[in-house]
């Protein structure tokens, strides 16, 4: 049986069962009504952050509103452990990596399934959007939740993106309408839809649509020079629509399935150059996918879940440049995804359950810049994961088996990939009258070449072995209310310890440069968070106070003969945190954010000349909310980078100074 067929058997088998538990699921019934407010949502939440063995870090709805945040790439940032790689302006490109893993080892999820991009490895965060979203959740190692998809085990952190499901009353539809507008000409106009069906079944649509000229001021060093420049070539235009349909059935089943469009056009301004500031690069991206996720129980002891996917990634590169041979590049590539997922629950009525998860997917690639080599991805992944949990204890164990094998249309392959990855994870409450939890956590995990790794021209090396990283983690948590002073308050500290060995980098040979395994990287850390809620004037008014701290001692262990031999790693600070406070009264709701990253090193070695200077960002926003009949509007003004500080996240790439945004919103 060859590849091709062996595969469209297998993804046949679970179209067809995803297909009979659809016709399963006809049956009606009254739809869940959510009643529980935004806070009483926040209140839930919070004790099984506190009880995971495992860091993991949230942003609800009330949150992202109350500190004004616009952009997903904002509230990433809120969390400790994260590095965001931004190449700067409102259409930049922005990555997330985990704990100085790269972003490679770190998994975007929405709604539950994870996005992939098999020639890169690593998702740009700035084409999702927040107006759509409910939750924001970054766990570090393997989540408590063993009923996932086997997907969900294959990276060392996951950033898992949740969209607002609809809550109706009285009223069978609502309309949500937003107009954002701002600095260097950013109008942002978008639209929400939700509709009741039946008594099973509602529905959801949103679309948003982006404009900016995107140029802005930055000041230029060149010795003892300094001159006033403008950022050019960093406008975007894109469209953003889904559809979602959501389903709830008699006996506890429940239905999503999505249909996903985004389409952009941006500049690319590229680094500064001296006296070369202009650039004529553009990229086109275009992301058609549809998934839909079924749970539903089959008796007392069983649960059943299955998800599927169809993904397609357009993306058309263009350059104008005198260093190429016809003075134009175009690069163009398509990705094709066809995914699928089935998974059993066992948990009967004791504190112990168990689970196991199976996955199959097909990835492709058409490219005129990988050799022409169109290789074909499939994967199967098995995650196998039992947890016993109580109130002072919970310990959670999985291992998942891969399999991978590459086929491409001429020259060589590389080996098929197997390998046992297992986790383990621990929460105690060693005190029974004490919130106080101790947690501690190991992961063992890999990431494969990607299709750039292996057969990009001239230095793509088939011969590539996968990245392995070892994760531990110790940490404890608490969480409680201080009488006469707060609510609640949560604090966690964890310290870590994280090991990559053949790393995959580009290293000089002969003639050019070639993808090795040659890296070893030791980070350790240290990720420390905190969050309050008191009420003042009795009641009246709200205080809010967070912050985060992370610490990252990441060396090169490669080799002790090199200059670079336990020197922190590019673009990895060693210190960073953030801080905010939000202030809720009866007539003005105020927040104030800080940003704070040390300095950093653009090459392997730490010398004054690849050193970035660190920098701290302030940002405020006010908002006021309005009832007028069966409307509520939302009235917020913000102001970025307050101080006008100019800085690099990445170097050459300048950031925008101070910039200003307000938006409108208006639900019925």
């Amino acid at each position: 049986m060859t590849f091709l067929s062996s595969f469209r058997k297998e993804f046949w088998l679970y179209s067809v069962l995803l297909s009979a538990i659809g016709a399963v699921a006809q049956e009606k019934d009254t739809l869940l009504e959510r009643s529980l407010s935004e806070v009483e949502v926040v209140e839930k939440a919070r004790p099984a952050v506190s009880r995971a063995s495992v860091p993991v870090q949230q942003l609800d709805r009330t949150v992202i509103e109350r500190l004004g945040m616009q952009d997903l790439s904002e509230a990433v940032s809120r969390f400790s452990g994260v590095t965001i790689q931004d190449y700067g302006g409102i259409g930049g490109l922005k990555t997330v990596s985990v704990r100085s893993l790269g972003s490679q080892h770190t998994a975007v999820s929405y709604d539950g399934i994870t996005i992939t991009d098999a020639q890169r490895g690593q998702v740009d965060i700035s084409a999702f959007t927040l107006d759509n979203v409910e939750s924001v959740t970054l766990a570090i190692g393997q989540t408590d939740d063993i009923f996932q998809p086997a997907r969900a085990y294959a990276s060392a952190g996951a950033l898992n993106i949740r969209t607002s499901e609809p809550t109706f009353d009285d009223r069978n539809n609502h309309l949500k309408i937003k107009l954002k507008g701002g600095s260097f000409g950013l109008f942002n106009p978008s639209l929400r839809y939700e509709q009741r069906l039946d008594s099973t079944f509602a529905l959801s649509a949103h679309t948003e649509w982006m404009s900016a000229k995107g140029d802005y001021p930055f000041t230029l060093t060149n010795g003892q020079i300094v001159t006033k420049e403008i950022r050019r070539n960093s406008d975007i235009q894109s469209l953003r629509a889904e559809a979602n349909l959501y389903g709830h059935f008699p006996k506890g089943g429940a239905l999503q399935a999505k249909i996903y469009y985004y389409d952009s056009e941006r500049g690319l301004p590229g680094s500064v150059i001296l006296y070369a500031t202009r650039t004529k690069e553009r990229l086109w991206d275009r992301n058609f996918f549809t998934q839909a996720h079924y749970k539903t129980p089959l008796s007392r002891l069983f649960t059943l879940q299955t998800q599927a996917k169809f993904n397609h990634t357009y993306s058309l590169y263009h350059n104008v440049d005198e260093q190429y041979a016809e003075g134009l590049t175009v690069d163009r590539n398509t990705q094709r995804e066809y995914y699928g997922s089935a998974g059993l629950l066992f948990a009967p009525a004791s504190p112990w359950s168990a689970s196991l998860s199976s996955d199959l997917a097909h990835t492709s690639l058409e490219s005129n810049v990988v050799s022409q080599l169109a290789p074909r991805r499939l994967t199967s992944l098995t995650a196998l994961a039992t947890r016993y949990y109580s109130s002072r204890l919970s310990i959670t164990a999985s291992l998942l088996a891969t399999y991978m094998s590459d086929r491409t249309s001429q020259g060589n392959r590389p080996s098929d990939k197997r390998r046992l990855s297992p986790a383990v994870g621990l929460s105690l409450r060693p005190l029974t009258n004490s919130a106080l939890r101790l947690r501690m956590s190991y992961k063992d995990i890999f990431r494969v070449p990607t299709f750039t790794d292996l057969y990009y021209v001239r230095m793509g090396n088939t011969n590539l072995l996968p990245e392995k990283a070892s994760q531990f983690n110790a940490g404890l948590t608490w969480n409680g209310r201080i009488p006469s002073l707060a609510r609640y308050v949560t604090i966690s500290a964890d310290g870590y310890y994280n090991r990559v060995t053949d790393k995959i980098v580009a290293i000089p040979t002969m003639y050019v440069w070639k993808m090795m395994n040659v890296g070893k990287v030791e980070i350790r850390g240290a990720d420390v968070n905190f969050s309050s809620e008191s009420a003042l004037c009795g009641d009246k008014i709200l205080l809010m106070l967070a912050a985060t701290y992370s610490y990252q001692h990441a060396v090169d262990v490669t080799n002790p003969e090199a200059k670079n031999y336990r020197h922190q790693i590019q673009y990895t600070p060693r210190h960073s945190g953030t801080a905010s406070a939000t202030v809720e009264t009866p007539w003005l709701n105020a927040g104030y954010m800080l940003t704070m990253t040390g300095e950093r090193y653009v090459l392997p070695q730490n010398i004054e000349a690849n050193r970035i200077a660190g920098y701290a960002e302030h940002s405020v926003s006010l908002n006021r909310t309005l009832r007028w009949r069966a409307y509520s509007i939302r009235l917020q003004a913000e102001a970025l980078n307050v101080g006008n500080k100019t800085y690099d996240v990445i170097r050459y790439y300048p950031m925008p100074g101070r910039s200003y945004r307000f938006s409108l919103y208006i639900q019925y």
